[in-house]
């Protein structure tokens, strides 16, 4: 518990001074960086340029709003609003942001005897840095880097959460436990060429990287924002955001993207600080569209080999379809909502996951609200068995939540928010045993994230 005091601590104290030393700069990027938006015609030089002689672009196209920056190569509305630092080196644009979680949760209040559930202290968090510059007159190159300090935070097992699986520890399968994600959560370098305004091609390298599967991951999904929580449907959805071995070509067209990527399908293993060894054994595609400023959508199809290091011998082939929708009205005021579905088909059958979640920002306080409905197999969550026998089980999942920003630490530093949430579940009849028939589950947080970018200070 003190060390664990000592790195929150710490980990507040590093946001804070980071912030500081990022003010001149950041504040200068706000009174002149000049944004894209889709449609905009290119200057002479064959691109716009800001006053600073480079763009303030999306990391894989000089032709796109910064705010369609999603994980990996994947889109959100252009309308999402932009929590990060910014500065300026030289040629290169650099953006800083991330968030840290200081929170007790408990899963299951009142489980009786035998009933599964958990609580702790902890701390999720992760991090991350891009840099970015014009290459020639067409050129874009995009370096990233992902950290999270999950494994000293939440330890090599996770934390406590209902009806969560995958991946494993010491030879046992993770189970009501949402694992920690690698130090080195991603390392990726990107190029994309402009034919035209309209046409752009884009090479993705990423060791870790994010292949071309699912939407934007639930950590930079601005309507997952609130919730210390992973979803129940990460494996089902976007479980490959961290991926030893990746490499994805894309093409846009307008407000269409067309992407494949060949990848590493083993998920990490518990060795949380190094790197896995790349297989390259994985194919996916992706397909996304933004009809408008305020809307993204996607749907695609993985062909993931031994996903599941206990299960070696078994594939799965995952199909994801999802809806993103952004809309701000001033300052502090916006609300980001996704609805996604997820299949993973295996060789006994299909298992679904739906997700809906909103967050709904009202200047300082925020609700947000997240529905799961997923199916999960016994062995998924470690219940008896037949051998050869897959029983599936549904599970709905609701929770409820509100924050609160307290502050922001220093004129450009981090914000502080303080929040709460409760979850409801209501599982199958057959596995309420283990669970009880209406678990809950209730948490309290803290919350450090980077400031949100005030678009009134830029010019368009």
């Amino acid at each position: 518990m003190r060390l664990l005091r000592l790195i929150i601590f710490t980990l507040l104290l590093s946001s804070a001074v980071s912030a500081q030393h990022m003010h001149s700069a950041a504040s200068d990027t706000n009174r002149h960086a000049r944004m894209h938006q889709p449609g905009m015609p290119m200057a002479d030089s064959g691109m716009t340029h800001s006053d600073h002689g480079m763009s303030m672009s999306h990391a894989y196209s000089r032709a796109l709003p910064m705010s369609r920056n999603g994980s990996g190569t994947a889109w959100q509305p252009d309308a999402t609003p932009m929590y990060m630092w910014m500065q300026h080196k030289g040629p290169w644009m650099l953006m800083y942001h991330g968030a840290v979680f200081g929170r007790y949760t408990n899963q299951n209040i009142g489980r009786k005897n035998g009933q599964r559930g958990g609580r702790t202290v902890d701390a999720p968090n992760w991090f991350m840095t891009m840099a970015q510059r014009n290459v020639g007159q067409r050129g874009l190159l995009n370096l990233t880097l992902m950290v999270s300090l999950d494994p000293l935070t939440e330890g090599n097992n996770g934390y406590p959460l209902l009806f969560q699986s995958g991946e494993a520890y010491k030879g046992k399968p993770l189970v009501d436990r949402q694992h920690p994600h690698d130090l080195f959560s991603g390392l990726s370098v990107g190029y994309t060429h402009a034919l035209s305004n309209d046409v752009d091609l884009t090479l993705y390298l990423g060791y870790p990287g994010e292949p071309a599967v699912g939407p934007t991951a639930f950590m930079h999904r601005i309507s997952a924002m609130s919730n210390p929580d992973a979803p129940l449907s990460h494996h089902w959805v976007d479980a490959t955001h961290i991926t030893f071995g990746v490499a994805t070509i894309g093409v846009r067209y307008k407000q269409f993207k067309l992407e494949g990527s060949n990848f590493t399908g083993r998920e990490p293993n518990e060795r949380r600080y190094g790197f896995d060894r790349p297989r390259a054994d994985s194919w996916a595609a992706r397909l996304m569209w933004n009809p408008t400023n305020e809307l993204s959508l996607q749907v695609g199809q993985a062909w993931v080999k031994s996903p599941e290091e206990l299960h070696a011998d078994e594939d799965v082939q995952r199909t994801t379809a999802g809806l993103m929708h952004s809309r701000q009205w001033g300052t502090y005021h916006y609300i980001a909502s996704s609805v996604i579905w997820g299949m993973n088909h295996y060789t006994f059958g299909n298992e679904h996951a739906v997700l809906a979640e909103t967050n709904l920002a009202l200047g300082k306080p925020t609700v947000y609200g997240r529905y799961e409905f997923l199916q999960k197999d016994a062995e998924e969550l470690a219940l008896p068995h037949t051998e050869g026998e897959h029983p599936i089980y549904n599970v709905h999942a609701l929770t409820l939540g509100a924050s609160y920003r307290l502050a922001q630490l220093g004129q450009r530093g981090p914000e502080l928010h303080i929040g709460a949430q409760g979850s409801v579940y209501r599982p199958d009849e057959q596995i309420r045993g283990y669970y009880g028939k209406t678990p809950v589950s209730a948490q309290v947080y803290l919350r450090l994230n980077a400031p949100l970018m005030r678009m009134s200070g830029m010019k368009m």
